[in-house]
């Protein structure tokens, strides 16, 4: 048996090249994704740095921790707390300290953009390893130390920090540092610009800070390699690898799913290219048995050797992609491919057990067909449907139809999440491509009427031949299936959720101006607020960000970002979508919540810790729709102690001047520097938009598994076409010349990509409606958006690849003699 499967792989060598090179690029992918997928399961510690040279730092608590059930829980506080005046009073009667504060500054360059600085007192300067490299330290409130060259020392510049703009004199400069951007001040202007003490560096046995603390403080005393969480991003490397974790995981799953489907799908049209070979075998005395075990034989020796080379490609395509990642930054400079072994067995077995799996149910069916049925079906495909396909496609687009329901009937949030309009798409096209043949034939009738009305026969026998080779229609319209409905739902679901959130933004703001605080400001102090007030015809609500924490089902701490406003304000300002309860009867014992809450009744009692980690209980006094996600919660500005309005939102009075007015604002907000917007260039800021970042994270989640797809149509319409020189040869026999069946190769090729495009189309009108109806039950009323320009080039690009793949074999072919052919044999 191992030498007749040799004999066949020598004699159908297209179809072995066809499927080895589906096979080996799948298996590459899946080789790719799990190597940089394990790279990115440990970080390297990260050590300190801007306290790297201090001895112990006394940090006061930027941690909520809250007991459970299960052990305490944790979530960073919006409003970290300071080093109290008395703690470091203290300490400094103990052993030497120095007082670290921190506060945003911003200076103008010579190009005039303002560069975003962080300013620190001068004293502290050491502890980060900064030291001057020209000039001298500050010795005067007006002088300053910026990162730079010497020719900056001895130049005035205009700086703007939380006491307003003034002009400052370079009186030194230090080489720049990679974990901030600093501006130095010498030690007493600090304190008067930040009186907050946030760090405290003690020159003392971290034993005597403790005990001077005492038992049950809340201060903490960081040494060692904990003084890392004084830096400014502590967990930055952590946390860039968990986004790229969540990134490559999510481009791992489409690829796989990409690549199993088009490797099973190659594998299984191979094995029914074969009908008319597996019928003489039949008629020769082969047995069933014979007939799996061959075809079986065949696909271990082709798996073995493309998921080897698979693997040898994916060694050389993962540090490819970990410097694309690095190059495109979504991963930290230092990140490398590591030595990992178990990707490479993923990807090896998973290839092998996919292109057996592949021939599985055609080698069944195969072994079954007795030999005259197989002759007779060599020529048309009289029952392309099997009782398994049936089954499992039907099953599967049940599953994907039902959760989608199910998710809008229950948690039509989750519908919104990156995970789930990524993997939704997976089901139905699975179902879609095991259901094709009974959708291909009246598809393709339904498409190639028109042509076969025209003069010629070649509408005619486009519409034939698709319709009569439903197994090679659907093999080669699955990889356009699985192309156009990646590309369609990924990109519309994503454009459709944008939309909606846009749409939030204009139904919810009422405003006629919004003045957003200048991040140096740090917020807008009381007496401008109350200059803007002043202003003839204006209705001011002030609003502070923050936060507040609930304990969800006594184990879980959920952190809901939050607003402090006043209640009587808010409703002029802002139309929020009400389930029940009124806006109005928020005060300084309730709260506002949406319905992701677990406790969302109006008038219950809920407890919460504030953005400062103080407990408290308040009543709920309305419920808003959750809606996108940016709905948050609404508190009294006495629930959020210490924390300044950063947002002003204006609305005029009927009949007020409002160009006058808008004058009058931005005059009362000229020393802020404060943006002021109208509500329409509000809106167009705020509408929401893909970074960079996010673009480049869709090219390695869909463009690589796309570039395969494209790749594998092209390999399928190669092994469709070769297989079709024996029609091709009694069309010539027949009288038709060879451009005539070239435009026929060339025409059949663009109507089964078409017929592809439309499933793909269908899977991701589904998949976006399935989004539209989740965004509806939150409440969201906007409309779909399907990213036609990209269907289109995507459909485009398929036709290209395809045409060019059918027509470069038959042109090829038929440069034999048509007797020749006609008279080949498998």
């Amino acid at each position: 048996m191992l030498t007749v499967t040799l004999s066949t792989l020598r004699s159908r060598w297209v179809t072995l090249v066809g499927t080895f090179v589906a096979l080996a690029l799948g298996v590459a992918l899946i080789a790719t994704m799990g190597l940089g997928l394990a790279s990115t399961l440990d970080a390297p510690d990260q050590r300190p740095e801007r306290f790297a040279g201090a001895p112990v730092v006394v940090r006061g608590a930027d941690e909520l921790r809250v007991p459970s059930p299960i052990g305490d829980r944790t979530q960073p506080l919006a409003q970290p707390r300071g080093v109290a005046p008395e703690v470091a009073t203290a300490l400094a009667a103990k052993a030497p300290t120095v007082a670290d504060r921190s506060f945003p500054v911003r200076v103008a360059g010579p190009d005039g953009d303002d560069a975003g600085l962080v300013g620190h007192p001068w004293s502290i300067a050491t502890f980060g390893g900064y030291r001057l490299t020209a000039g001298h330290e500050p010795r005067q409130p007006a002088e300053v130390v910026l990162p730079g060259d010497a020719s900056l020392v001895g130049t005035a510049v205009p700086v703007r920090t939380p006491a307003g703009l003034s002009t400052r004199t370079v009186a030194g400069v230090v080489a720049p540092a990679r974990f901030e951007e600093a501006i130095f001040f010498a030690d007493a202007e600090a304190a008067k610009l930040s009186p907050r003490i946030d760090h405290l560096v003690v020159q003392a046995a971290p034993e005597m800070v403790r005990t001077v603390l005492g038992a049950g403080s809340d201060v903490q005393v960081l040494t060692g390699s904990d003084r890392r969480k004084a830096d400014p991003e502590p967990n930055r490397d952590r946390d860039a690898l968990i986004a790229m974790n969540a990134l490559l995981g999510t481009a791992g799953g489409v690829t796989t799913f990409v690549s199993v489907f088009v490797v099973a799908s190659t594998f299984a049209f191979a094995v029914a290219q074969r009908r008319r070979e597996i019928g003489l075998m039949r008629t020769a005395g082969a047995t069933p048995r014979q007939v799996r075990s061959m075809l079986f034989m065949e696909a271990m020796v082709v798996g073995v050797l493309a998921s080897a080379a698979g693997c040898v490609l994916g060694s050389y395509g993962a540090p490819w992609l970990a410097s694309l990642l690095v190059d495109e930054q979504l991963a930290p400079p230092w990140f490398t491919i590591g030595a990992y072994t178990w990707p490479y067995h993923v990807a090896f077995w998973t290839g092998l057990l996919v292109a057996l799996g592949g021939v599985t149910v055609a080698t069944v069916r195969a072994g079954r067909i007795r030999p005259v049925e197989a002759l007779r079906e060599a020529s048309v495909d009289t029952r392309a449907m099997t009782l398994g396909r049936w089954i499992f496609g039907a099953g599967l687009l049940a599953t994907g139809l039902g959760m989608l329901v199910w998710r809008l009937l229950t948690d039509p949030g989750e519908a919104l999440h990156r995970k789930t309009y990524t993997t939704q798409p997976m089901l139905l096209i699975t179902a879609v491509a095991l259901l094709a043949p009974i959708l291909v034939r009246p598809l393709t009738r339904l498409l190639a009427w028109l042509p076969a009305q025209l003069p010629g026969a070649t509408g005619m026998l486009v519409r034939e031949n698709a319709a009569a080779g439903v197994r090679r229609t659907a093999a080669i319209a699955a990889p356009v299936l699985v192309t156009v409905a990646l590309a369609g739902s990924l990109l519309g679901a994503t454009a459709t959720i944008n939309e909606a959130k846009a749409t939030e933004i204009r139904e919810q703001t009422r405003a006629d101006l919004i003045v957003q605080a200048d991040d140096a400001a740090g917020g807008f102090a009381a007496q401008t607020v109350a200059q803007v007030r002043q202003v003839p015809g204006a209705t001011v609500m002030a609003s502070a960000a923050t936060a507040v924490y609930h304990l969800e089902e006594g184990t879980a701490l959920i952190r809901s970002d939050a607003q402090a406003v006043d209640p009587g304000e808010l409703t002029g300002a802002r139309k929020l979508p009400v389930r029940a309860g009124d806006i109005a009867d928020l005060d300084d014992s309730s709260i506002v919540v949406n319905e992701e809450w677990a406790q969302h009744t109006v008038g219950e009692q809920v407890d919460v810790w504030l953005g400062d980690g103080i407990r408290t209980s308040l009543r709920i006094a309305a419920v808003i729709a959750a809606g996108t996600g940016n709905n948050g919660v609404y508190v009294t500005p006495r629930n959020a102690p210490g924390v300044p309005p950063d947002r002003l939102e204006v609305t005029w009075a009927a009949g007020t001047d409002a160009s006058a007015g808008t004058a009058a604002v931005r005059a009362a907000l000229q020393p802020t520097a404060a943006g002021v917007q109208t509500r329409a260039e509000w809106i167009r800021s705020e509408y929401p938009s893909n970074s960079r970042q996010t673009r480049v994270g869709y090219l390695v989640v869909l463009g690589i598994a796309l570039i395969y797809t494209g790749i594998a149509l092209g390999n399928t319409m190669v092994m469709a076409t070769s297989d079709r020189v024996r029609d091709l040869a009694v069309l010539r026999l027949a009288g038709a010349t060879k451009r005539q069946i070239l435009i026929l190769v060339a025409v059949e090729a663009m109507t089964v990509v078409v017929v592809g495009a439309v499933l793909g189309t269908i899977v991701t009108a589904v998949n976006i409606l399935g989004i539209w109806g989740s965004l509806a039950a939150l409440s969201v009323w906007s409309s779909v958006v399907l990213p036609w320009q990209t269907l289109a080039a995507t459909l485009g690009a398929c036709v290209v690849v395809a045409v060019v793949a059918s027509v470069l074999p038959a042109a090829g072919a038929l440069r034999t003699r048509p007797v020749e052919l006609a008279g080949a044999r498998e």
